[in-house]
């Protein structure tokens, strides 16, 4: 497998990114602007040419984004603006008397300064009544995955991998990354 380097600042991400690959992966806490956009593949092309641009190295970057249906789609990417800013159960109450159907969604971008590959994961699923668990991080204590009746935080360890991985598109990073 090709060396890659996974664009984070955050050591677990990085870790579990290692462990799924079954490879390790050089992590790089980078600074990168973050193009206003609702559309995930935009964003992550822009950190990966970007991070690209600074280190000269293929790059893996990722971003996620928790689109509500109430909100037209919002908050999208911008959810981690949500989630440090507003306390959670505000924002499980945004939709009360309103449709709670959310899609989480990740996309991670490799570039090596000639070709950009996406890779897209998503998860249907709904906001919860109320803030629960304390696994996960982010937006898990508020997200309900399609087919379970709690937030990703309050699962099993069991479920909340297999949730993981489906949101998270490894599977494709990893076929991709063997290819090379």
């Amino acid at each position: 497998m090709k060396e890659v380097t996974f664009i984070t600042g955050n050591q677990a991400k990085a870790d579990y990114l290692a462990k799924y690959l079954e490879h390790p992966v050089e992590h790089v806490k980078l600074e990168l602007d973050e193009i206003q956009s609702l559309d995930l593949k935009e964003i992550v092309e822009h950190k990966v040419r970007q991070a690209y641009e600074k280190i000269k190295k293929p790059i893996l970057v990722e971003d996620v984004g928790l689109y509500c249906e109430a909100l037209g789609g919002l908050p999208g990417p911008f959810i981690k603006f949500f989630v440090e800013e507003m306390p959670e159960v505000d924002f499980c109450a945004l939709f009360d008397g309103k449709s709670r159907k959310a899609t989480a969604r990740c996309v991670f971008g490799y570039y090596d300064g000639s070709k950009v590959e996406l890779f897209e994961g998503h998860m249907d699923g709904s906001i919860a009544q109320k803030p629960a668990g304390e696994n996960g991080y982010g937006w898990d204590r508020l997200f309900v995955c399609e087919g379970f009746d709690v937030p990703r935080a309050a699962m099993d360890e069991e479920s909340h991998a297999k949730t993981y991985q489906i949101i998270k598109p490894f599977a494709a990073v990893k076929a991709f990354l063997e290819t090379l």
